[in-house]
């Protein structure tokens, strides 16, 4: 469903989105989230070329959410990682939806729309009012 970069951005974005107030550091970051030091701060750079996190130099630094929560959709983090190469059918007939015959994608499409659905709904101030940050 999700790579591991996407998911541990969504990650990121979700911790450091819980208090504007903060630039969070990359490596602080990627304690919380339990992911390597080094791939968080690509992740969160990456994330801060697109316009989705803002970089903050100087002793103080780190990074912070760029708009807020309410406008970030899940899906314009995933976006950034997900790249541009389609989903494979499940029984190797290509692109799935390239053959409408395929019981698999007869089966997948409405489970596909339903987590894209999920993703382009739901944005970060909904994961931040059920998630706990103990």
């Amino acid at each position: 469903m999700l790579n591991q970069t996407a998911e541990y951005a969504l990650r990121a974005v979700i911790y450091v989105a819980r208090d504007p107030s903060v630039s969070f550091r990359a490596a602080d970051v990627a304690t919380e989230i339990d992911a390597p030091r080094n791939y968080v701060a690509k992740i969160l750079s990456q994330l801060a070329r697109v316009g989705i996190l803002e970089s903050v130099r100087g002793p103080t630094g780190g990074f912070r959410l760029s708009a807020p929560p309410s406008t970030v959709r899940l899906a314009d983090i995933i976006a950034v990682f997900r790249g541009t190469a389609d989903q494979r059918c499940l029984l190797g007939h290509g692109i799935c939806g390239s053959n409408p015959s395929c019981g698999a994608h007869r089966r997948w499409a409405p489970v596909a729309k339903t987590l894209d659905d999920f993703f382009a709904d739901t944005t970060i101030a909904d994961m931040l009012a059920t998630r706990s940050f103990t």
